[in-house]
This record gives structure tokens, sequence and C-alpha cells, in this order.
């Protein structure tokens, strides 16, 4: 959000406005947030009864924020003997440390003041500003800190503020009574520990709660996650900006799902997505796979032992389904959301499959494969018997949970994601046309896999016959020969939603498109129409409901255009892959190096910088990873057994690019490249 401040670790989060001070209402997502729970909702530092303001602000690290803090407001700010720093760091719980300075000639005698409250509020609460809890507060004071606190029957949450200096502690507050000779400063330390019970009292956030020694730098396991990454050496300023900021802010974004071992995999994005969600989570380590190949492993484990196992129509699970989302808040608690898991998810399921075997391929770790066959083997079952809602040989999706369940279930999903050119809405069931290109892939990749690791020669066939068939049914049904482009989606009964839209572009990286048509795709994403000069719109312009900040009718995901890229590039389109690339890391510059979830689909000659989206989320994982992907896709890097192929071509925008110990099966390679108008030849290593 605009004027907000944020410091992430993995799932725990504090938003905070510019001077560090929480006042959040119920509607907004300010606060200190852990496990889907808002653990403090006001945090308002007053000196001598008088708010401050921010004549700077360093957020340059995502785990920590400083302040440099006035009295009196930015417009009437004059000369001021006292003044503060306010440093702010998150890991499992928040720190905060204020100094305040006297810089007059007479000893002062200071009134330090925190206003401090805690409303406990569900992430959906805030979301769908639902403003009345169920449970009840409590508050403890002790001479040497507070409690705040809140049950719901067995739901129990509680936050112990505490501070290295005496204090005076209320239910409303915490202060200090400070003197201060002329020059000298003041500094205390606070600490605001969260905790999160389960119903048989065991605390899902106990552990370890070491502070990290120097808040100057990275933590170390971040700094060994970006020494561990290739590096990145190139004349691109902006590219080596928002390299070094993705790698970062996906370590910023790993998280252990409580209860679940451990084992750390990528949440979804900040504020509304910190928790695993199944697409999400795949399509982001498909992503990284050349890069930080650790966060795959986890991520299948962990969707592997969430898979459904039962038929549940308020969970939306089926047998073999892989989850939607994974949540861990009262309304998930209370089953008022769907989401201890949430199933209702058409593509996650096929994705599962194609990340277990394009993992493979990169790392050649055939005991995952292996260890995994029965998961494996569940999703594909899912895809044939429990997918085909309308018997038409098709993925297709419609909710079971009337009342809270997603209408649309692919990536898109937004409720008025899918429709027509003229702007009506089909009916259901649902079949989105690029999920038909993940289930493509997933049978063939899987054939590979059951051919190869799991030696099953006739199950490797049977496979092999049902995508032929796939492919050829879906091109006889998608295809709008008058149009030159597919279908979004199938209506019930089996009508082609006509809507051009960017969705045909993850047809060519699932490689369903026969190449005759590829070309006729190419030229529809890269038209005025979809292609705003900063990347390829979720809608095209002309479309009834297209707008261009439309969430997903018109707006520019960075996530979309990289999977885009990589698809134009598997048929050859160097060019449009380059120019999607240039585009959207282009954008990157004007946000800092960190690509948002979502920014304007406006033409890139009309307003010549790219326009914020009002509610993207930032970080989010898959925009971070799209840098990454678009890497590969410009070096042209593709495992062939053991070696790493190189086919690079780059746009002019980038004069050279070399990427140094590129991990994988081969152990470590450099792969290079330079702007050539021509594309150079295949380089194996």
């Amino acid at each position: 959000m605009p004027g907000t401040v944020s410091c992430i670790d993995g799932s725990t989060f504090v938003v905070s406005d510019s001077c560090g001070d929480i006042e959040s209402s119920p509607a907004a997502p300010v606060g200190l947030f852990a496990a889907d729970s808002r653990y403090l909702s006001r945090w308002v530092l007053t000196v001598d009864g008088e708010r401050m303001t921010a004549l700077s602000v360093d957020d340059s690290h995502y785990f920590e924020a400083a302040f440099f803090l006035v009295p009196g407001g930015q417009m009437d700010y004059v000369q001021a003997d006292v003044s503060a720093i306010r440093r702010r760091r998150i890991d499992a719980d928040l720190t905060e440390w204020i100094t305040v300075f006297n810089y007059g000639d007479q000893p002062r005698e200071v009134a330090v003041r925190l206003e401090v409250a805690a409303d406990f509020a569900d992430i959906f609460e805030i979301k769908f500003n639902v403003g009345t809890k169920a449970g009840e507060t409590y508050t403890e004071v002790a001479p040497d800190g507070l409690r705040l606190g809140y049950r719901r029957g067995t739901f129990h949450r509680e936050v112990a503020l505490s501070a290295d200096r005496p204090a005076t502690f209320t239910p409303e507050d915490i202060r200090f009574s400070v003197r201060l000779a002329p020059g000298a400063d003041w500094s205390v330390e606070l600490r605001a520990e969260m905790r999160a019970w389960r119903p048989d009292g065991v605390d899902l956030r106990a552990g370890p709660r070491a502070l990290r020694a120097d808040p100057s730098v990275l933590p170390d396991g971040v700094r060994a996650w970006v020494a561990a990454a290739p590096t990145l050496d190139t004349d691109s300023a902006t590219l080596r900006q928002v390299y070094q900021r993705s790698l970062v802010d996906l370590a910023a974004l790993r998280f252990a799902p409580l209860s679940l071992g451990g084992a750390t995999v990528p949440a979804a994005g900040l504020p509304w997505f910190m928790t695993l969600f199944g697409r999400d989570s795949l399509l982001t380590c498909l992503q990284t796979l050349p890069f930080t190949p650790s966060l795959t492993p986890p991520t299948l484990r962990i969707l592997a032992s969430l898979q459904g196992a039962r038929t549940d129509d308020v969970l939306e699970e089926d047998p073999g389904r892989i989850l939607h989302e994974l949540r861990y808040g009262e309304s998930a608690a209370f089953e008022e959301q769907p989401h201890s898991p949430y199933y209702g998810t058409v593509d996650a399921t096929p994705l599962f499959v194609v990340l277990l075997d394009e993992y493979e391929r990169w790392s050649g770790d055939t005991a995952l494969v292996r260890e995994l066959e029965q998961e494996a083997r569940a999703a594909l079952g899912w895809m044939d018997r429990h997918a085909d809602l309308t018997g038409a040989g098709y993925v297709s999706y419609r909710r079971r949970n009337l009342d809270t369940g997603l209408d649309n279930q692919c990536w898109k999903d937004s409720w008025d994601s899918i429709s027509y050119a003229d702007g009506r809405l089909p009916g259901f069931p649902r079949s989105t046309c690029e999920t038909q290109g993940y289930a493509y892939d997933a049978k063939i990749r899987a054939a590979r896999l059951a051919r190869t690791v799991w030696h099953d020669v006739p199950f490797a066939e049977r496979l092999e016959r049902e995508a032929a068939e796939l492919f050829e049914r879906f091109n006889r049904d998608f295809w709008l020969a008058d149009r030159g482009w597919y279908a979004v989606a199938l209506d019930a009964d089996g009508t082609p939603v006509d809507s051009l839209t960017s969705n045909i572009g993850h047809l060519l990286w699932s490689g369903v498109v026969p190449p005759d048509r590829a070309a006729r795709v190419a030229e529809h994403l890269m038209s005025p129409a979809l292609f705003s000069g900063w990347g390829v719109r979720t809608m095209a312009e002309g479309q009834s409901r297209y707008n261009p900040l439309g969430y997903h009718t018109g707006t520019v995901w960075p996530f979309d255009n990289s999977f885009i890229a990589w698809g134009l590039r598997r048929y050859g389109m160097t060019d449009e892959a380059g120019r999607i690339a240039e585009g959207i890391i282009s954008a990157a510059a004007y946000f800092e190096g960190r690509l948002p979830e979502a920014f304007g689909g406006f033409d890139r000659r009309t307003t010549r910088y790219p326009v914020r989206y009002p509610t993207a989320g930032s970080p989010q994982a898959w925009s971070s990873g799209a840098p990454l992907l678009f890497l590969r896709t410009l070096l042209g890097l593709d495992p062939h057994e053991d070696h790493l192929a190189a086919i690079p071509a780059l746009p002019a925008a980038f004069d050279r690019i070399a990427l140094l110990d590129v991990p994988g099966r081969w152990g470590r390679l450099d792969a290079f490249a330079r702007h050539r108008p021509d594309n150079p030849p295949a380089t194996t290593y």
C-alpha cells in the first residue's frame, strides 16, 4: 500500500506507516502478523505527548527498517532539540529499538510512550471487512511486561510485550520517563513475542528466539542463500538490481508451515498470501530451478503430504488433488473459510507432476521421483477420474462449496476473469485453455518418468496415448480459426469462450500448440491489443471487460509474462521473448527492482512509466521468480541428460550476460551471451 513500510520474515510480517506507527483499521492489512492473525493493531510512538514525523526511512533490507524522526508535521517542522531514531527488525518475533537524542544545551525530562493494542483480527476478517470478533480478548499487566491475548474455544493467540529498561506497563501503553543531559541520548529495546497454541496446548511458534547479531547485514541464512545462487555478470545495472532483489525476496518469503516438520517453502506474497499456495509455490519453483533448486524438494514433499485423500465438498477435496491454500487463522480453524487446507484449484495438480519431472531433468534426483511415485500417480488419476466434470475429456472446475469457495479455480481466480468477448460470463463447469496445456504437459512428462524411473512401460505408453488424444481434441475444440487464437475456455455445453487473453501464452510453454499455429498465437500476444510495451496484458484491448486496472482483465502480471516468454522461446521466437523480457525488467526499475504482483496495462508510449496497481502485493514469490525465468529464457538454458545446453539470444537492451556456476546434475557450469543481430548456434557444456 502506498505510504506504508513493511518488514517480513517468512510468514511473519509487520506493516506500518512511514513513521513506524501502526494504526490499523478493520479493513486494512496494517499491523504485526503471524500465522494469519494480527498480533498488534496499534503501536504508536509519542515523545512528550507529540506524534513524530519521519525525515527519512531506510527499508533497504527486507527484515528491518529505520525511521529518523522529529516532532511535529513535515509542513510545520522547526528545528527541534529532541529527535529520535526508531529501528525495527522482524524474525520469529518483532524487536524495536528507540533512541531519543537531546541536542539542546539544557537537560530535558522526556516522556516516551508507546500506545499498544491487539485486535487479533484474522487475515480474512480484514480482507472482507468483518468487524466483530466471536471470542474474548484479555490483558495481563506485570511490572516487567504486558500480555495481550485472545481466546475462542481452543483457539488461543497471545503477544507478550517487554522492554530492557524500567517501564510502566498499562493495558493501553508502555511508558518511560527519561532524563537527558545536553548532547546525551537514551535507548530502549522492545520485544513483541507471539504465541499460537494448538487445541492440545502445544505452542506452534515455540522454538529458539535468537536475535541477529548485526542488524546492518543480511542474516547468515540469506547470505548463504544468495551465495549459493549463480553469479550474474552483466552490463545492465537494472538487471543486476532486479536479480539481487529477487534472490533476497525469495529468501525472505521462505517459511516453515506450522506443524509440518520445519522444511521451508515459498509463501505466495505480502500481505494476503503469506502462506503455502499450491499453484504459486509450484510455479515459483519452476521459475527458479536453475538458480535456487533447494526450494523444490520441500515444496513437492509438503504438497504431497497434504494431497487430497477423501471427498469433502466444503474443502473441495478429492483423492489425488493438490491443495490450493493452507491457512492457520481463526476463520480457518472454525471453518468460516475453507482453508485448512482448501483444495479449490484446478491447475496445481497437473503442475505438481510437471515440476517433479522438470526437477529431475535439472537435478538427476531420481530418488525423489521414486519417493513421490504414488503421489504423482494419484495426481494423474485425479485429472482423469475427478476433474473431467463434463465428460468431454478436459480438466474443468465448478465450485462445490457454494458459500465461500472460489468461482474461478484457474490462476485467474477473480470472479470476472473468464468471460466472452462481449462480456458475458460462461456457465459451469468451465474448462480453461491453459489448464489443458498443463494436463497435456503433465502426461508427457509423467510418461518419461514412468519409462525411465518407475520402469512401467505400459503406464508410459498409456499416458503417451492419452496425451496424443488430448492434443488432437484440444486443437479441434479450442481453436478459433476465424480469429487465429485459442478460446480462453469452453463453456459448460462446449461452446468456446472467445475472448482474447494472455492464457494462450501458457499453451506455448506446455507444448500443446502445433508448430504451424504458434506464429499466429505469437502475433496476437505481441499485438497492440495484448502487448502494452511493458508486457502482455491479462486481457486484450477491445474485449468488453477490458480495463487496464482490472485485476485479471487488463493488468500486466510479471509471472504471467515470464512463462509466456519461456513458451515463445520454446517455439524459436526469440525476438518476441526478448521484447517481453526487456519490457518487464525495464518496468522493475520503476519499482526499485522489486516486481509487484501486477501493474497497470496502460500503453508504454502513453504513460512512459508503469502505473501501479492499487492493491498489488509486493513482494510476491512468482513475481520475484519472474526475472530468473527471463534469464533462463534469454540464455536458452535447458538440461540435456548430464549436460547444460545454452542457446543465447539477447535483445538489444542487454549487451552482455554471464551466469556463473549454474547448478544441476552436471555440477556447476557457466553460461555466456552477447547481443548479436543473428541468433548464435547452440553451445553445450
